[in-house]
């Protein structure tokens, strides 16, 4: 990996960038009680609003190595700045199930750690022959907080994740920690790509799914396997166009977290940026909450009651923080409980059968195909596959 001049250098651009937010992480600190649950989006650092900007890629003015290359080369990615390596790296942590699928993508060994394991839900690579991954060994990050010991113990040659989210989603560390794991472990290299509403993120540029992609692929010189996926998602947005009715025969959607198996509550999301509604807006999917005096969770972090809900009565509910459950599984609790309840069953959305998962919140290069396909048979009826499944097998095993 990089020698001390290299890491210092790294350290040093990303210390500038980031100077700026620091007072802001003082005073913000974490928007909400943390955990490993998969109950309310507060249980989740990560879990309180996904993000991205438009998927056409772009590249950052630098020196960026093609796949193929051999001697020490640079990657740039805001906030952190250019990371120079000196060979590919082998072993990685990532942030979230994002880059963890951008790397099964890109046919690459799991990360050793993410942020929580149990928000990657590894069980959307079912219906791919040829693609599975197994975090049986994987390690969370956080536990009750994040130990620097941990990332000393995992030894990665590279972290990719946004040294401010490390900083911010937390209280426990800050620039001199961060600093001492990119110079006696390995750089961090990411940016929070799937969120835009953090006020430490406002003054520096986020990345498309597909940005954060091909800085991903030029990292580990896999750029050609990204090509080849950026050519199935082109593909894929062909196939599913036509199936996207217009805005008049789109129903209201209301996207929400549901509180327990049996919820009574819930924490509203407006559809907006991110890698967690890519499937929604690739979908054009109409926004029931958005015209309403309902506040986004992302600056409430209020929750709502079926009460409040009937009023707005949606015609489709969507409901995150159920993707561990499969389809009979959601159904015979979340869905069940709905129906039984004196107000939540005169819900239209209930009474019509029009009650579903979101989808996960950190949405790669297939995981996106797979639930923005799942989403079109909920939503419009779709009943046929719209991406070449056989094809992604034969990029993630490199036969391209």
């Amino acid at each position: 990996m990089s020698d001390d001049s290299h890491h210092d250098s790294t350290r040093r651009r990303f210390l500038q960038t980031s100077a700026g937010f620091t007072t802001v992480s003082l005073l913000a600190g974490c928007l909400g009680g943390v955990g490993t649950g998969d109950g309310t989006p507060t249980d989740d650092p990560t879990s309180t609003a996904p993000t991205e900007t438009t998927d056409d890629s772009t590249t950052d003015s630098t020196t960026e190595a093609s796949s193929g290359e051999t001697g020490p080369y640079s990657v740039s990615i805001e906030p952190v700045g250019s990371v120079e390596f000196e060979s590919v790296p082998e072993t990685w942590v990532a942030n979230n199930g994002s880059w963890a699928d951008m790397g099964v993508a890109l046919g690459l060994e799991p990360p050793k750690a993410l942020w929580l394991t149990g928000r990657y839900h590894t069980q959307y690579y079912d219906g791919i022959d040829g693609v599975s991954v197994d975090k049986s060994d994987m390690v969370s990050l956080y536990q009750s907080g994040v130990s620097k010991e941990l990332f000393y113990s995992l030894d990665a040659d590279v972290h990719v994740m946004d040294p401010n989210f490390l900083m911010n989603r937390f209280s426990g560390w800050n620039e001199e920690d961060v600093a001492e794991i990119e110079e006696n472990v390995a750089p961090l290299f990411g940016n929070c790509i799937y969120a835009q509403h953090y006020p430490w993120h406002a003054d520096y540029r986020y990345y498309s799914l597909y940005e954060g992609f091909e800085k991903l692929a030029q990292v580990f010189q896999r750029t050609d396997r990204y090509e080849a996926f950026e050519a199935v998602h082109d593909e894929f947005q062909s196939n599913l166009a036509p199936h996207v009715p217009t805005q008049g025969e789109r129903p209201a959607v209301a996207v929400l977290w549901g509180v327990g198996e049996e919820p009574e509550q819930f924490y509203p999301y407006i559809i907006g940026e991110g890698t967690g509604f890519k499937h929604l807006r690739d979908l054009r999917v109409r926004d029931a909450l958005a015209s309403t005096d309902i506040q986004d969770f992302h600056g409430s972090r209020a929750a709502i009651d079926i009460e409040t809900l009937f009023q707005v009565d949606p015609e489709v509910l969507m409901l995150r923080g159920y993707e561990a459950m499969s389809e009979s599984e959601f159904r015979s609790t979340v869905v069940a409980s709905l129906e039984d309840h004196p107000t939540a069953s005169a819900l239209t959305a209930v009474q019509n059968g029009d009650v579903y998962r979101a989808g996960g919140l950190y949405q790669g290069p297939i995981t996106n195909m797979v639930l923005t396909e799942r989403t079109a048979g909920q939503l419009y009826g779709v009943d046929e596959e719209l991406f070449d499944r056989g094809r992604v097998a034969e990029i993630v095993a490199g036969e391209l």
